[in-house]
């Protein structure tokens, strides 16, 4: 989630919809394409702390250990993406401890430009972007047990200052983003939050958990956010340009994938089987592959 404004209160439904994605469901892989394999490739390697897994001649897997989190792919041709045309907002790399998040903000003040920092009251988070202008989210989520919650239940999200000397504080300096660092949720810029809606929610069975004014945050499992989606940026065309490539929605079973395919055979949306699982475009043109986790 990014900035909306400080000390704004966001509520969490916990309404259940038909066709839910099971606990378990989570975000894999996210690519981007570049016009500079070698910068982009570094930024990632040096200031969010990834290592580089494989590399050909037009393409890098950057990941922790032996799991892959960021595809790069090069087109030195790709036109600069268009300010009217959806796309990514940030790619979010969750962190496991506020230790690994303040060895993180040393690395990007020793190396680069802190953007903004938000304390959610779930979660603590630092914005920065990339080389060509993507947004990135390096963050920690705080103790589930501890997510605020109304008398109904529902937990309440804040957007606020965050400490950032309590963060440096915590710091335990490393070069590299631990092992259990994963893309916890990826936000996007959408043309339209009732075609975002029908289709991660009302066909792909996301839940929504909070909205505000033009955004809406949806997730599987009760997680706090696995896709944000925003129209602050008034975006009316689909995906083109530098930017997203695809994300990837890794599901905890073969049932689910299979559940999921029947899903969309009756849906407007084509869908294209591939070998590691299923692929699909969204309404702004944005390719969402599914595989089951392996």
């Amino acid at each position: 989630m990014h900035s909306i404004s400080a000390s704004k209160e966001l509520v969490m439904s916990t309404q259940p919809t038909q066709d839910v994605l099971p606990q378990g469901t989570r975000i894999g892989r996210t690519a981007l394409r570049v016009t500079d394999l070698e910068e982009v490739s570094e930024f990632y390697r040096t200031v969010v702390g990834l290592r580089v897994l494989d590399q050909s001649g037009s393409s890098s897997i950057l990941g922790v250990e032996d799991r892959p989190l960021l595809v790069l792919e090069e087109d030195e041709d790709a036109p600069r993406r268009q300010r009217s045309s959806a796309g990514l907002f940030h790619n979010a790399f969750r962190v496991p401890s506020r230790a690994a998040l303040g060895a993180a903000l040393d690395r990007i003040r020793d190396q680069w430009q802190l953007s903004g920092a938000s304390d959610h009251r779930v979660s603590e988070a630092l914005y920065l972007r990339d080389p060509e202008g993507n947004g990135v989210e390096i963050y920690c989520d705080l103790p589930r047990d501890e997510w605020p919650t109304a008398d109904d239940g529902r937990v309440q999200i804040s957007t606020e200052p965050l400490d950032l000397e309590r963060i440096e504080a915590a710091a335990e300096g490393s070069t590299r983003a631990p092992p259990e660092t994963d893309v916890g949720h990826i936000h996007l810029e959408v043309s339209s939050l009732d075609a975002f809606r029908k289709f991660y929610i009302d066909t792909l069975g996301f839940e929504v958990q909070t909205t505000v004014p033009a955004a809406s945050f949806v997730s599987a499992g009760g997680y706090h956010h696995h896709i944000g989606a925003n129209t602050w940026q008034h975006r009316t065309e689909p995906i083109s340009g530098r930017g997203l490539a695809w994300f990837e929605i890794v599901l905890p079973e073969p049932q689910a994938l299979d559940a999921l395919r029947e899903r969309f055979i009756g849906s407007q949306y084509p869908l294209t089987e591939a070998d590691e699982g299923l692929s699909v475009m969204d309404s702004d043109g944005i390719e969402v592959r599914y595989r089951v986790d392996s």
